[in-house]
């Protein structure tokens, strides 16, 4: 006989004790991020800052992109197997949406600090604020997929500003 102890999963599997491999979960809390008390969209926002300064520096512009779209159809995914196993259609631990939005706002940026700052307030502004089309997207998009768009809209609303403040010459 083997002692299997050792591998066996929760009895009762939560958001706090996940089976083992969840890998929605850890991909939708970004590792955990998500659950940090204290603004943890802002915090996984912060987070993603040094990311997407290496991808742009080393990479490019391009490959940041790429990454915010991989980020975002992965993270969808994520979301909406976490969303249905904790029964909450947008539970505020699921994080990936805004790693996703801050890479995209970023890959819309020019690659300086003042650029990547302005991206970051913009970016939490119009994300925490919800305005209209922003609103219509999360209430209008369902599941895993609502999760990551709406602040995706965030993200490309505030992109076009820093586009038009870059073309100005302003960042």
């Amino acid at each position: 006989m083997t002692d299997t102890s050792t591998n066996a999963t929760p009895a009762n599997p939560t958001p706090a004790n996940p089976p083992p491999g969840d890998w929605p979960r850890t991909i939708a809390t970004v590792f955990g991020l998500g659950f940090v008390r204290v603004a943890p969209g802002t915090v996984a926002s912060i987070a993603a800052l040094p990311v997407a300064w290496i991808v742009a520096d080393f990479g490019s512009r391009f490959w940041l992109l790429f990454l915010a779209i991989m980020t975002t159809a992965i993270g969808a995914w994520a979301c909406e197997l976490y969303s249905r196993a904790t029964l909450n259609p947008d539970p505020s631990e699921c994080v990936i949406d805004e790693v996703a939005a801050q890479f995209l706002i970023c890959a819309i940026a020019p690659l300086n600090w003042f650029a990547y700052l302005l991206a970051f307030v913009l970016f939490r502004i119009l994300d925490i604020t919800k305005l209209w089309p922003i609103n219509a997207v999360e209430k209008n998009v369902p599941g895993g997929m609502g999760i990551m768009l709406d602040d995706t809209a965030a993200a490309l609303i505030g992109g076009v500003v820093i586009a038009i403040l870059a073309h100005l010459g302003l960042v």
